[in-house]
């Protein structure tokens, strides 16, 4: 743990400042990209419109927020706590205590800090970061991504001074007067992006006569999508395709060692610039987490989605089947993946007007300065 002095050196802006205003932000969350990269766009917003303000962000220990909100210019602290193991439940017997350990971990930090306001973006660290903010009276902010809520931001919204969602008929799970619809955060990376289809292509050495598919499984990785690409990989060739593989890190060897021999494969655990990446994708196969949604969206891209069929109250299938009703993108069952995902990226690489309708549809439900609204809402409020 950092000591206090570090605490209170948590200022963000290399063009640095003095007190200023005094504002002090702590936003709470990680665990996956999916609330990392609209938390750090969030600072970034709320920086670019109060420059002075000091920002901390407190995540899990050993998850990803721990490194990407450094590599992103923020100051991290790091909770000892786990989230809710639905797979073993035997993995779950020390929860408590570090569901404990981490109110007093957030007791001390926010002694030290002392923070104008607390925004949570979702993650296990979020819940009790909030919760005691809420106990010492400090105002506390929610980013809700998907279209249905999960139990511990429902329980958060009660106390909440905003809840920021990213579609209507969120009532049911939050007090109408508190609910602002800003749609989801996109990096200004992609929202902003000027990035050329030739310019894509070339960043990953591929062919630009040919239509490229990119396959995103989320920052942690896609099993299911992982091996469905894995067995069908001569396909690819047959077809004319080439692959941007974004694997995740449990699979990235396996399908390194798959695509060695293949110059229409591209396979890595993780891309860094996911803007070329888009830029050069024709067709996207994807998880419907609702961040990689709301890129899809800014990009205008004709999209297969893969939802994961573990993910809270199935938020990512809910995600889905809302832009599958709109005609805005196309839905596969995890279970299915193995024998039906590759043919159906097939199939729609060969049929224009699909790939044009896709595009149009989930164009249309484009939002690109969440990020704005939610920073100009949060400095009005505190």
């Amino acid at each position: 743990m950092n000591d206090d002095n570090n605490l209170k050196a948590a200022k963000v802006p290399p063009s640095g400042g003095g007190g200023g205003l005094g504002i002090r932000i702590i936003i709470a969350g990680g665990g996956t990209g999916g609330h990392i990269f609209p938390a750090i766009a969030i600072a970034n917003a709320i920086l670019k419109q109060e420059p002075q303000t000091e920002i901390l962000f407190v995540g899990a220990k050993g998850k990803m927020e721990m490194e990407k909100i450094p590599q992103a210019g923020f100051k991290i602290e790091g909770l000892d706590i786990a989230g809710f193991n639905r797979s073993s439940l035997i993995k779950n017997i020390g929860l408590p205590v570090k569901l404990l350990k981490s109110f007093f971990q957030v007791r001390r930090i926010l002694k030290s800090f002392k923070p104008t306001a607390v925004i949570g973006v979702g993650g296990y660290s979020s819940f009790p970061v909030l919760r005691t903010a809420q106990a010492n009276g400090v105002p506390t902010f929610i980013h809700e991504s998907n279209s249905f809520a999960g139990k511990a931001n429902i329980m958060l919204g009660r106390k909440a001074k905003k809840i920021f969602v990213a579609s209507d008929g969120m009532e049911k799970f939050f007090p109408g007067n508190k609910i602002m619809i800003t749609g989801n955060p996109v990096r200004a990376s992609i929202s902003k992006s000027t990035v050329r289809r030739e310019e894509g292509i070339k960043f990953f050495d591929l062919d630009p006569a040919k239509k490229t598919v990119l396959s995103v499984g989320g920052s942690l990785g896609a099993r299911s999508i992982n091996e469905a690409l894995d067995k069908n990989l001569d396909l690819f060739e047959q077809n004319n395709l080439q692959l941007i593989w974004q694997t995740g890190k449990p699979y990235v060897e396996k399908a390194k060692h798959a695509a060695k021999s293949k110059t229409n494969v591209w396979a890595n655990d993780f891309i860094t610039q996911m803007e070329f990446a888009y830029a050069a994708a024709d067709l996207v196969i994807s998880r419907s987490g609702a961040m990689a949604i709301a890129e899809l969206c800014v990009m205008q891209k004709a999209v297969i989605f893969v939802p994961f069929p573990f993910a809270a109250e199935d938020h990512q299938t809910v995600n889905a089947q809302n832009l599958v009703n709109k005609s805005a993108g196309i839905m596969i069952k995890d279970s299915d993946a193995l024998s039906m995902l590759v043919p159906s990226v097939i199939e729609l690489s060969k049929d224009e007007n699909k790939q044009h309708e896709l595009k149009s549809n989930i164009g249309k439900l484009a939002v690109s300065n969440a990020d704005e609204i939610i920073a100009t809402e949060i400095l009005k409020l505190i």
